[in-house]
Parts: structure tokens; C-alpha cells; sequence
């Protein structure tokens, strides 16, 4: 949980062999990076409840994908709304740690309400997550990593606020020299407080929680601190969709900033892997990918194609609409751009002015 995975490791392997111990290594050989190691690790799972179970966390926890906290948005920027929360801010490392072993209470396998709980949250499903998640927390309130996931679903669901106050009553009931997943829950408390506090906590957490630098890397692109964000994630090999679009923003950022027509090229591909892949082509993020490689490319009739597909779910969104109006002028739709541009505040009175000239020639 401190991301002193070689301390860790030494630690363990002073213990007697056993699954337990199996178990341990497994992970951390993933952490460190150790194909070797993890590959030995894992020949020796059994076919045992807690071995299935820590190999179903590989499979949720390797490739999980982020969801939005810090959202990041701005086609003009060539990019669509990126938040990170992903497996390890949501606390499924440390749930791994804080239970050895699957527990039963009237034939129930409590834990495995935890996963089931995390899996309709990477589903979207936060509602039914919580449902699932009631009688774990239910039967134990004490948990932190059962009541982080209880947060970052009521932060999904209703807002930053509530979400904090879940964790809250968490913490009030806290020992004091309770230390367990504090790092998580310093995270995510920054994101439920939309990056209040980010510069001072997520440096602190890079290498211990991994969306800590993702989320700090969206926090400087939101202030405008480009070469820091770029710095922060130009060597980021993206494993997710979600990270595929950040590396995409922060190419696109430097390269419209720069003028590097290489970020730009880079930001494109990114952008179209997103939209073309299979799992993602039809989903609202991949068609914003897509309305983003094209806006790059200044393959304004596709935009409008992708962008008015998805258009019902940002009726509201300042960016969205602001992005929206550029393709539509970029197109000489200006009245239909005009139209748009009055539901925005992003788009300054002289370019509102001039879609009204032209609306009128």
C-alpha cells in the first residue's frame, strides 16, 4: 500500500511457503513489472477459491479502465473528458491485502460481493454496484476499501460532496493510528474535491497510487501547465482506452501549442485506435475519439457525423457545443452554428458576432 514493493517482497518471502504467500508474490511480481516472476507465481495458483478469485482480480485489475474524476475536456485541444479512478484508486490492490482469505456468513461468500460490486462499477452500473456491495459493507463498516468503492460510486451517482461525506463518516470512526489505505483515500478525496489540493498530494503519491499520475497529469492540462503534463505522461505505455485518450489530449496539446505536426500525428493514431477498436467504436468515448481525430485531420463533415451522434447526452456541455459550433462553421453552416453558440459561454462575443454575419449573407 506505500508502493515499497521490494521491502515487500523481502518480507514475504521470510514467511513459510504458502498460498497465501503465492498469492503475494503474484501481485507484487505484477507491480514490479517481473514476467518471470509472475508467470513462476502463477504456475503454482491451485485450484482453490482464493487462488480463482486473485486470479479474476489479474484480470479486472491489469486491464481495468479509469473512470472519470477529473475530467479533462476540449476538442479544441483535439481531446474528449478523461478522468482516472481506475482498479488501484478504487482500492482492488489493497482489498487483495486486507482479506487473505474469502469469508462465508450463512453460505454467502460476502467477499465476493466486493468484485461483483467492482465489476457493475467498470460497467457503469453504480447503482447496482451499491446494491451488491450493501451486505459486505452492512457486515462490515469498518472497511476501507468497501466503503472507498461505496464513495466512488455515490460520487458517480449524486457528486463530489456526497461521496466525501461517505468517507467521512469513515474516518471519524477511524482509529487515529489507522494507516490502512490512507494513500487511497488521500486520492480520492483530491478528485472528489475536483482537484483541490492536487499539488500537494498526488507528487506525493506517484509510484504508490497509479491514476496519481494520470489525475495529475489532467490537472495541469486544466491549468494550462502543458509541458508538465506531456512530461508527466510521454512515457506512459497506455493500457486502457481511457489512456489512450490522455496520451491523445496531452500529443494534441503540445503539438497545437508547439506546432509539432508529430504530436499531432501521434495524437491522431491515438485517437483513432480508441475509435476503431472493437469494444470501443460504438461507445460514447470512442465516437468522441474519432470526432477528435478528424478534427485534427480538419475533416469537419465526419466531426459533424460523430458529434451528432452523441449529441443528446451534452446538450448542456459548454465543450461539447463549443466543439460542436467550430464544425458547424468550419462547414459554413453558420446559422446552425449561430444556434449552438447560444448555448455555450465559451465562445467570445466577436466570433458570435461574426457566425451572425454570415447567418445573414
Amino acid at each position: 500500500m506505500l508502493g515499497m514493493y521490494d521491502e515487500a517482497k523481502r518480507t514475504a518471502e521470510m514467511g513459510a511457503p504458502s498460498g497465501l504467500q503465492n498469492r503475494l508474490l503474484f501481485h507484487l511480481a505484477h507491480k514490479c513489472g517481473d514476467e518471470t516472476e509472475l508467470m513462476s507465481h502463477h504456475t503454482k495458483l491451485q485450484n482453490c477459491i482464493e487462488d480463482q478469485v486473485g486470479m479474476g482480480y489479474g484480470g479486472m485489475g491489469y486491464g481495468g479502465m479509469g473512470y472519470g474524476g477529473m475530467g479533462y475536456g476540449g476538442m479544441g485541444y483535439g481531446g474528449m473528458g478523461y478522468g482516472g479512478m481506475g482498479m488501484e484508486a478504487l482500492g482492488m490492490d489493497a482489498w487483495g491485502m486486507e482479506h487473505g482469505h474469502m469469508e462465508t456468513a450463512g453460505g454467502e461468500m460476502l467477499a465476493v460481493n466486493v468484485y461483483l460490486a467492482m465489476c457493475y462499477h467498470k460497467l457503469d452500473y453504480y447503482d447496482v454496484s451499491q446494491e451488491v456491495l450493501a451486505s459486505y459493507v452492512q457486515n462490515h463498516p469498518d472497511s476501507a476499501i468497501a466503503i472507498n468503492l461505496k464513495a466512488c460510486n455515490v460520487y458517480k451517482l449524486y457528486n463530489g460532496k456526497a461521496a466525501e461525506t461517505e468517507l467521512k463518516v469513515f474516518t471519524d470512526m477511524a482509529s487515529p493510528t489507522f494507516t490502512f489505505a490512507k494513500d487511497l483515500l488521500r486520492h480520492n478525496l483530491v478528485i472528489f474535491r475536483n482537484g483541490d489540493g492536487a499539488l500537494q498530494t498526488f507528487p506525493q503519491l506517484l509510484g504508490v497510487v497509479q491514476e496519481a499520475r494520470l489525475n495529475l497529469a489532467i490537472y495541469h492540462l486544466k491549468h494550462d501547465n502543458i509541458d508538465e503534463a506531456y512530461t508527466l505522461i510521454r512515457d506512459l505505455e497506455p493500457g486502457s482506452p481511457h489512456e489512450y485518450i490522455l496520451k491523445a489530449v496531452a500529443n494534441a496539446v503540445m503539438g497545437q501549442e508547439h506546432g509539432s505536426q508529430e504530436n499531432i500525428k501521434l495524437a491522431q493514431q491515438y485517437y483513432q485506435l480508441v475509435g476503431t477498436s472493437g469494444s470501443e467504436c460504438d461507445t460514447i468515448p470512442g465516437r468522441q475519439s474519432m470526432a477528435s481525430c478528424f478534427f485534427l485531420l480538419r475533416q469537419f463533415e465526419e466531426v459533424l457525423i460523430y458529434l451528432s451522434s452523441i449529441k443528446s447526452y451534452f446538450f448542456n456541455d459548454d465543450t461539447f457545443n463549443f466543439n460542436f459550433a467550430q464544425a458547424k462553421a468550419a462547414t459554413g453552416n453558420f446559422q446552425e452554428a449561430e444556434e449552438v453558440s447560444e448555448q455555450t459561454t465559451l465562445l467570445d462575443t466577436m466570433f458570435k458576432l461574426s457566425l451572425q454575419s454570415r447567418s445573414f449573407c
